[in-house]
């Protein structure tokens, strides 16, 4: 008789994994996911960042689970691969290179209003095609130069969420316009 996998515990779970079983990995997936969630945006401050470190964790941890010593419990293997991937991701994003969107907007020859105009058209055209967090985060903030603090009590969201929709949009804008 086969013993149903939400009665197994954490490391027989896991076990069941490495030892093939299609779902005992799913399993512990459904189990710790809201856990692993919550330390991942306690970790970023961000939903996004947190929502893709959650992902990289898991996937992680499904693809190394035979390097599971033993040593501790399966839940704080998670939780420290969660985090890992909460501060690698945090490094990438610190790491890129930001492009300001001031030096988006300007033409080559701020005295050529036609070029001016035609910026400042393709400028809004990007503008509208980015997600709507992004878009109202970077006019909140580089348009409207509302401080961050300000632009997320208006948007109801984290600081960090505004600065991480800043850095994304202002990354997609400069490849829209050929800039980046």
């Amino acid at each position: 008789m086969v013993r149903p996998l939400s009665g197994s515990d954490d490391r027989g779970l896991l076990a069941a994994h490495c030892a093939g079983d299609p779902d005992a990995f799913g399993e512990l997936f459904r189990r710790h996911r809201d856990r692993m969630w919550a330390v991942a945006l306690r970790t970023t401050h961000d939903p996004e960042l947190a929502s893709d470190a959650v992902q990289d964790g898991f996937l992680s941890a499904y693809r190394r689970a035979e390097t599971f010593r033993g040593e501790s419990a399966v839940t704080t293997w998670l939780y420290r691969i969660v985090v890992n991937a909460c501060l690698d991701r945090m490094r990438r994003a610190n790491a890129r290179h930001e492009t300001p969107l001031e030096s988006i907007t300007l033409p080559p020859d701020p005295h050529d209003r036609y070029a001016a105009a035609e910026a400042a058209i393709d400028v809004q055209a990007a503008l509208a095609t980015l997600p709507e967090g992004q878009r109202l985060a970077l006019i909140l903030v580089d348009m409207q130069g509302l401080p961050v603090a300000e632009a997320a009590r208006i948007l109801g969201v984290a600081e960090g969420t505004i600065k991480s929709r800043c850095a994304r949009g202002r990354a997609t804008l400069a490849t829209l316009l050929g800039i980046g």
